[in-house]
């Protein structure tokens, strides 16, 4: 199995349990081998009550697309710490995109880079995650 093929095991097996990320309305569009990006269109129940997408919507994105990049070794990661830096403001009806791209595994720990930009290319956010790999994997190679 190629690292891209496990990556995308990885990720189907994933989303089938990812309950969270489907009723936000969220889609996986790309998994490899650490990386992996999420898109969301923000529809009215995204928005705050200044007619923004809720920041927390845009973290939980960008959220789902670190959690893909960090398990696509099959090798169950969680977050252990993540910070986001919001730069602009996405609105109702923006197609929201979540890139990450994994930048230092070392031993159990990494840091995952993710930016999530709209249609127009304009950067929304930045986000950074430490994850921490634990016992088990996503799935069981054959």
């Amino acid at each position: 199995m190629t690292p891209d093929e496990r990556a995308e095991q990885a990720a189907q097996k994933m989303w089938h349990q990812d309950h969270a990320s489907q009723w936000m309305g969220m889609e996986l569009v790309h998994v490899a081998e650490g990386e992996a990006v999420m898109e969301l269109t923000v529809r009215k129940h995204h928005c705050n009550g200044h007619g923004m997408c809720h920041g927390g919507v845009i973290f939980t994105l960008a959220d789902s697309a670190f959690a893909y990049a960090c398990n696509s070794r099959n090798q169950v990661t969680v977050a252990q710490h993540n910070s986001i830096t919001f730069i602009a403001s996405g609105r109702l009806g923006d197609r929201l995109r979540a890139e990450a791209r994994e930048i230092s595994l070392k031993g159990r720990s990494g840091i995952t880079d993710v930016q999530v930009t709209n249609q127009a290319g304009v950067l929304i956010a930045e986000f950074r995650g430490l994850s921490r790999s634990i016992n088990g994997h996503v799935f069981e190679e054959a």
